[in-house]
C-alpha cells in the first residue's frame, strides 16, 4: 500500500500532466458520447467498438488491416466487426481489388444518412455542451492548439522514441 507521501507525490504528477489530463477528457467524453449513442439509437454499443472505428477507411478496410492497425487479433476485430453488422453500423462488401477478399465500411442509418454523420452530430451536441460551460472563445482556443497539435504528434513522438529518459528519480514508487 502506498504511503500517504506517494499518494500526494502521484497526484501532483498527475495533476501537473497535460498528457494525463487529455486522456482523462478523452475517457470521459467517450463515456458520455457512448451513454449518449445507447441512448439515442437503443444499440449496445461498447468502447470496443469505438476503437475500431479511426481504423475503418470511409472507402473501407480489409479487417486484417484493422486489426494490424489496432495490435489485436484477426478473431478478436472480426467478433467486433460481426456485432457492429449486426447493429446496421458497419457493412461487408467485396474488395473490388480482389473478390476473395471482404472489405468492411461503415453503412447508412435508417433515413439514409451515413453512420459517421449521425456520430458526429451526437458529437457538436456534447462539444456545444462543453463549449457552453467553457466559454466559446476557450473552447475555439483547445480546438485551434489541439488542430495544432494533431500533426506534429507523429512527428515528435517519432523522433523521441527511445531518447528520452522516463527516470522516476526523486519520486518514491
Amino acid at each position: 500500500m502506498p504511503t500517504s507521501q506517494t499518494v500526494a507525490a502521484i497526484e501532483a504528477a498527475k495533476a501537473a500532466s497535460t498528457a494525463q489530463l487529455l486522456f482523462r477528457c478523452a475517457r470521459l467524453l467517450d463515456e458520455r458520447a457512448l451513454a449518449r449513442l445507447r441512448t439515442e439509437t437503443g444499440l449496445p454499443i461498447r468502447p470496443a467498438h469505438t476503437r475500431l472505428f479511426p481504423h475503418i477507411d470511409l472507402e473501407g478496410t480489409r479487417p486484417t488491416e484493422v486489426a494490424r492497425r489496432m495490435g489485436i487479433s484477426k478473431q478478436a476485430v472480426g467478433s467486433l466487426i460481426a456485432e457492429l453488422e449486426q447493429m446496421g453500423v458497419v457493412e461487408r462488401i467485396s474488395d473490388p481489388g480482389d473478390r476473395r477478399a471482404r472489405l468492411v465500411r461503415f453503412g447508412t442509418s435508417s433515413d439514409g444518412a451515413h453512420v459517421l454523420l449521425d456520430g458526429l452530430r451526437m458529437l457538436g451536441c456534447i462539444e456545444a455542451d462543453l463549449a457552453a460551460a467553457l466559454g466559446p472563445d476557450r473552447w475555439h482556443a483547445l480546438h485551434a492548439l489541439l488542430t495544432d497539435l494533431l500533426p506534429l504528434m507523429p512527428v515528435v513522438l517519432q523522433s523521441a522514441g527511445g531518447k528520452r529518459s522516463y527516470s522516476t528519480e526523486g519520486t518514491s514508487a
